[in-house]
């Protein structure tokens, strides 16, 4: 019977979560390891939990019902169910069990102790209730029931509901430990929980009981350790702390005077407990979250749980020497986890070796930033893209000890670099033929493959994948527009005082396939508004068979007819489209419904058409300006022929940029279809469970599978290692120490209270902000300000409702930031934490030119 009930601590480890939950294996676990004391106690079983809750299915049905941000019923019911299990009595062979555990007279920590809680992808860290120094068994089991009851404080079911946890599957143990009385106590966390660095401990300590600074009536000392040194020190004013009361309890009082500027730790126990935490970490694998008392001169470990918060250092950097590591999230404007078939293949088809950690890829930017010359060039290209990347990137190169200085490599031999190009429209032509070719023998040669064969075409494919990339025509358009851009900024700010003066010139620039994509729903709108059942039927809600319902509705023909004529064009994209996993506009035609609704609601039909006309007048009206400006200088007429040729050159260039983008996601459908078509046959051999399995493996896994007919259990856990990843937020650079680095803006020529960003589209406008972060969500009006946290080219067909532009990712030449040029918005990118600084509907005033944000209300 006490098996069942009651397991003394020593007994249990990490495999027995499900019997004692996280706390208490983690406990047992940690009273394993050589010179790590744990206050004795003993664990009241899940088995025990489940003998004595009350029947609360109807309450559980209702809960798993709810989404998290219904707070008030959240709360309710919530509440509701912690009266019923409070009010159960315990049966009572659990309560004999627990009473034969106790030891007379002495005080004891009542501590819950959840299945799900303390783990690696979620940490659940202060969901559940410890009642600390209860004496006596009745109120002991009372504290029991208590902590059963604290399973379903709202703070934890709000928890379980936004990470995915069934309510049902969450039971709850107690873990009963002697009280300890100690001196100090407080935090050590084995990894600077703030800059990430895992070379660095801080240990948070105060007097008495740690509860007091886990509940933040104090603040805490704090050291940070580094090769066994103390390499910092805050010694806080400790005017309270909490003591254990002998009757039972604890009590908050004044710390006597004479202590209050002492630090609770000495130095030598500071390093020592940064050695014990170090034995700790080892022992689990991974940084730690620990919970310390200070007794005599003994330390003893209350609680250790991994650090959940910390962005996963690539595993590449094990090898022993240091690496700084680049986000490719930023520079593709795609921030979010992608799933491991996602990044795999991007892994597979790009142009730079990539690492994957924490379901983002990374470049490994050590070696170029090694010699003085790679360094150079390298920072100026950060520095124009994304100043936060390049300041990043100079933090960690300052510290002149990070990244070793090689002498520079020889020039490379050979014929040199190739001549400009010229200013041929021809040239745009002629390379958007050679990617259509291409893409066209991709889908008829791919259209018979299945099984292993299909794997294999696919890396042949990858090589032709590669090829288009890197043809170095293609590169040259690109750069030709790119470094034109700058010419014209650089110069004209120089001659004329003007900044970004190119934005202006570059409005309706032919070819850009993004912007075309933008007004070509305008278009789209069009033929929908002039009939109104069409327009009502979309309005009420459609699913994604719409486009076969169509038909039955006068104009549902013509509507359809140029819905799909829009997909066929550009259906293939989406929302974060760099991950193949993502379901492509195609797939999932419904959500261009309000992108059209609005169209048909706030413009007037041919707006697709004035607009791009009315943008090209402008770029015009510019150039004969910028022009007549530049002759009256001295030595007016040299200069004026040689920005006649630069603003000729971005406007055939520009547009370009946006098309290699096209192909590689036109490609990108092609190889999705024959996955899918491909998982779908594994799926009907009962060899996957589902189509969307195949999307927790990474493409060679895949390919085993397809080969073998045999997949094992990894789906699972990459499905709940994603779910953790889409937490976190993938810092500009990272080094293999773990320092998560985002770089800083060293501006003072903004006002007070500005937030700062990169100038990308000039110009000046005042509105409402609409922080959308879910493009299918967006509900904006005519002069809106779009806030978001990154666009990618699917976001385009929404910049033709707004009047400005804000994000928190981006750079002078990432895709939003070259839409909204076209399209004329001020905008304002690389913007941190805009989405959390600034509210939804709170009037803002972008300065595109100077690159600021006000605030105005």
């Amino acid at each position: 019977m006490r098996e069942r009930y009651v397991v003394d601590l020593t007994e249990v480890g990490e495999t027995q979560v499900a019997v004692v939950g996280s706390k208490g294996a983690h406990l047992g676990e940690l009273s394993r390891i050589d010179g790590v004391a744990v206050p004795a106690g003993f664990c009241v079983t899940t088995e025990a939990f489940v003998a004595a809750a009350p029947p609360i299915h109807d309450q559980l049905d209702r809960l798993a019902r709810l989404h998290p941000d219904a707070r008030q019923e959240i709360a309710a019911l919530s509440a509701e169910i912690r009266r019923t299990i409070e009010a159960v009595d315990l049966p009572a062979e659990v309560a004999a069990t627990v009473r034969a555990a106790i030891e007379d007279g002495t005080p004891y920590a009542v501590r819950s102790s959840a299945t799900a809680e303390d783990m690696p992808t979620a940490s659940f860290a202060g969901q559940q209730d410890t009642y600390l120094n209860v004496v006596g068994p009745e109120s002991i089991l009372r504290h029991i029931s208590r902590c059963w009851a604290s399973l379903f404080t709202e703070r934890a079911v709000t928890y379980r509901i936004r990470n995915g946890f069934d309510h049902r599957k969450v039971h709850m143990a107690v873990v009963v430990q002697r009280m300890v009385v100690p001196r100090a106590s407080g935090i050590l966390f084995t990894a600077d929980p703030v800059t990430g660095d895992r070379t660095v401990s801080a240990i948070d300590a105060g007097f008495g009981l740690g509860e007091a600074l886990v509940s933040g009536i104090v603040n805490p000392d704090v050291f940070k350790v580094k090769d066994g040194d103390v390499v910092g020190r805050e010694i806080s004013a400790k005017q309270l702390a909490m003591y254990a009361l002998k009757e039972g309890g604890t009590q908050v009082r004044e710390v006597d005077p004479s202590e209050r500027e002492q630090p609770a730790l000495t130095d030598e126990q500071v390093v020592r407990l940064a050695a014990l935490g170090r034995r700790i970490e080892a022992h689990f694998g991974r940084p730690q979250d620990i919970e310390w008392c200070l007794v005599d001169d003994d330390f003893q470990i209350v609680q250790s749980r991994p650090i959940t918060t910390l962005f996963p250092v690539p595993a590449h950097a094990a090898d022993g020497t240091n690496h700084v590591y680049l986000s490719v999230a930023h520079q593709q404007m795609m921030t979010d986890a992608m799933k491991p078939l996602g990044w795999s293949m991007w892994q597979l088809t790009a142009m730079a070796p990539m690492i994957e950690s924490g379901g983002r890829l990374w470049v490994d930017a050590t070696r170029v930033l090694s010699t003085p010359a790679g360094r150079a060039g390298f920072l100026a290209m950060a520095g124009r893209t994304d100043p936060l990347t390049r300041d990043a990137l100079e933090t960690v190169l300052d510290r002149g000890d990070f990244v070793p200085t090689l002498p520079d490599a020889a020039p490379p031999q050979g014929p040199g670099q190739r001549e400009p190009i010229a200013n041929d429209p021809a040239i745009v032509t002629e390379l958007v033929d050679r990617s259509e070719a291409s893409l066209a023998a991709l889908k008829r040669d791919i259209a018979t493959k299945t099984g292993p064969a299909l794997f294999e075409f696919l890396l042949e494919a990858f090589g032709e994948h590669k090829r288009v990339l890197a043809d170095p025509l293609s590169i040259q358009a690109i750069m030709a527009g790119m470094e034109a851009t700058w010419w014209l900024n650089d110069h004209l700010l120089e001659w004329l005082g003007e900044r970004n003066a190119a934005d202006q010139l570059t409005l309706s620039a032919p070819g850009n396939i993004t912007a075309e994509m933008g007004l070509a729903l305008l278009d789209v709108a069009d033929v929908v508004r002039p009939y109104p059942e069409v327009v009502s039927f979309l309005r009420a809600g459609v699913d994604d068979g719409f486009l076969d319902e169509l038909p039955k509705l006068a104009g549902g023909v013509e509507a359809r007819d140029a819905i799909e004529a829009y997909l066929d064009r550009y259906g293939m994209r989406c929302v974060g489209e760099i991950d193949i996993t993502r379901p492509r506009w195609s797939e999932q035609p419904s959500a261009l419904v309000p992108l059209i609704l609005d169209n048909v609601t706030f413009f007037e039909p041919g707006a697709g058409e004035r607009r791009f006309e009315a943008g090209r007048r402008t770029a015009e009206e510019k150039r004969a300006e910028v022009l007549a400006r530049v002759r009256a200088l001295p030595d007016g007429a040299g200069k004026a022929d040689e920005t006649e040729r630069m603003i000729d050159r971005v406007r055939i260039f520009t547009g370009y940029r946006e098309y290699p983008k096209y192909g590689i996601i036109a490609r990108y459908f092609a190889y999705k279809q024959a996955l899918v078509a491909e998982a779908d046959r594994l799926v009907r051999a009962g060899v996957l469970a589902a189509r969307e399995d195949a999307f927790y493996l990474t493409f060679q896994e895949f390919h085993e599978v397809a080969r073998t007919n045999q997949a094992n259990d990894q789906v699972g856990r990459r499905r709940e290692a994603f779910r953790s990843y889409e937490t976190l937020i993938p810092p500009r650079v990272l080094t293999s120490d773990g320092e998560a680095l985002n770089g800083a803006y060293r501006r003072d020529d903004v006002p007070a209270g500005a937030l700062v960003g990169v100038p990308v589209s000039a110009g000046t406008v005042e509105g409402r902000a609409r922080v959308i972060l879910d493009l299918a969500r967006a509900d904006l009006q005519p002069g809106d300000i779009l806030v978001t946290a990154y666009t990618d080219p699917s976001w385009s067909p929404l910049f033709v409702a707004i009047t400005g532009l804000v994000t928190e990712v981006g750079g002078q030449m990432t895709h939003g930031a070259v839409i909204a040029r076209e399209y004329g918005l001020p905008a304002v990118v690389g913007v941190p934490g805009a989405t959390r600084l600034i509210a939804d509907g709170q009037r803002i005033r972008v300065h595109g030119t100077d690159g600021y944000i006000e605030l105005l209300e």
